[in-house]
């Protein structure tokens, strides 16, 4: 029973949260073991798909989602981070959880922490704590199926205390988060293959022979089936500005014709992860083929390609791999028309590294740099040099997100405009975006 003293509106539990990363830091796995029992175990009471790896996670979690929710099954999914709104994290049914239900299910959470360090235990790091936000939720709807991403890495990761997952899927692996994670491909895929559990079937992505070794070492270990995902299982067929056609040729399905709501030639690689995914978990086909294209098709996954407004498109690449998949659909739009780039990007993150590539890659018609990130933000002035050095194209400097968006929308003329470089700038031209609709 929760007495006044324990009840939060949601502005204080978002305050509460966002205050985390100033007093507490990420836990051993036990630490969060004990906030987990103290809650009643949620994660045992619904069917797991846990999905780890460095780029494509969030989208092969939100195919998944929408794949068993269009199939009828109460669905529950958990990804970070948001983008605007910390409830983007919590979704069912494929709506965010609502702020009422977010800021009661935090109180409880708030007065088990209260609890367990009046016992000398640690207080949650800021991801631990919303992963139990989210299992309480989720119980609370009484979810079926989570789709569950990992936060970072897999290993060590707080998700990973999912003691049986249904299945688990690795993506795409990369070099990102090396400080934590290991400086070669190798370790980190090791780190990524720690989500991997004693006899559950794991699908990933093998088209790196040196990530595949490691996951299928770690996968033999635990006599885990392997569901191992290629290029020759996928033949695309043909690509518009919005969507591409592929035939998918595998061991579960007979060259099925499927359309991902995407430009980006990765989303071919993620939806093929979610369907192999999908029949790892659905072997008889109780989910038909096609409820699992429609799922794909019907997919809305905020900020990875998504085209917001009529040649405008935001994507949250914001690593080595990131940008490069970023590159291979730019220069596909660029044999069309021209193409403009707002970009900004956070201090951790090799930016200049990111801004010589596209530079390399893409003849850009404009490019607008911006601010983003709080006290990691890399200084808008500073990231016009840098595309100065390496692009003859007119570079505008604006530390505003939001001037920077309009000047950016109003040189665009018949370019396509790309926003990329870091999720925190999707986020804030996502309000923008709100702002401009509500006619503020």
């Amino acid at each position: 029973m929760e007495t006044q003293t324990d009840k939060f509106t949601y502005e204080q539990a978002v305050e509460y949260i966002e205050s985390i990363p100033k007093f507490a830091k990420k836990n051993k796995p036990e630490n969060t073991w004990e906030l987990l029992k103290r809650l009643g175990y949620p994660q045992r009471e619904m069917k797991v798909i846990h999905v780890a790896g460095t780029n494509g996670k969030g989208s092969v979690c939100a195919f998944l989602a929408s794949i068993l929710t269009r199939a009828g099954k109460k669905t529950g999914l958990f990804t970070s981070p948001h983008l605007v709104e910390i409830t983007e994290r919590i979704v069912i049914q494929g709506e965010q959880v609502g702020r009422e239900a977010f800021a009661g299910a935090f109180a409880r959470v708030k007065r088990a922490v209260d609890e367990m360090e009046k016992d000398g235990f640690y207080h949650p790091a800021y991801f631990e704590l919303l992963f139990a936000v989210g299992l309480l939720l989720f119980r609370e709807a009484r979810v079926e199926y989570l789709v569950l991403e990992t936060g970072l890495g897999g290993r060590l990761d707080a998700t990973n205390l999912v003691e049986h997952p249904a299945v688990t899927v690795i993506t795409t692996i990369g070099m990102d988060h090396m400080e934590y994670l290991g400086n070669t491909l190798e370790k980190i895929a090791w780190e990524k293959a720690g989500i991997i559990k004693e006899g559950v079937p794991v699908v990933y992505d093998a088209r790196n022979e040196a990530t595949a070794a490691v996951i299928r070492q770690e996968a033999q270990k635990k006599h885990a089936p392997q569901h191992a995902c290629d290029a020759s299982m996928w033949r695309i067929c043909s690509k518009t500005d919005k969507s591409i056609d592929f035939i998918l040729n595998n061991r579960y399905y007979e060259r099925m014709r499927v359309t991902v709501p995407y430009l980006a030639e990765y989303q071919v690689v993620n939806s093929t992860l979610a369907l192999t995914a999908l029949r790892a978990l659905d072997p008889e086909k109780e989910i038909s083929d096609e409820t699992a294209a429609a799922g794909i098709l019907n997919t809305r996954w905020a900020g990875r390609m998504e085209t917001v407004l009529p040649g405008v498109v935001l994507d949250g690449a914001h690593n080595e791999d990131g940008i490069r998949e970023l590159i291979h659909t730019v220069k596909s739009v660029r044999e069309r028309m021209p193409v403009s780039l707002l970009f900004s990007a956070v201090s951790d993150k090799e930016h200049e590294k990111m801004i010589e590539t596209v530079c390399q890659a893409v003849d850009l018609s404009f490019v607008v740099v911006t601010e983003v990130g709080g006290y990691r933000q890399v200084p808008a002035a500073k990231l016009g040099r840098e595309f100065s050095r390496h692009t003859k194209a007119p570079v505008y400097v604006e530390t505003d997100v939001e001037k920077a968006f309009k000047k950016a929308l109003k040189q665009r003329g018949e370019s396509m405009l790309f926003c990329a470089g870091s999720l925190y700038l999707v986020g804030e031209i996502k309000s923008v975006l709100l702002k401009m609709r509500r006619g503020e």
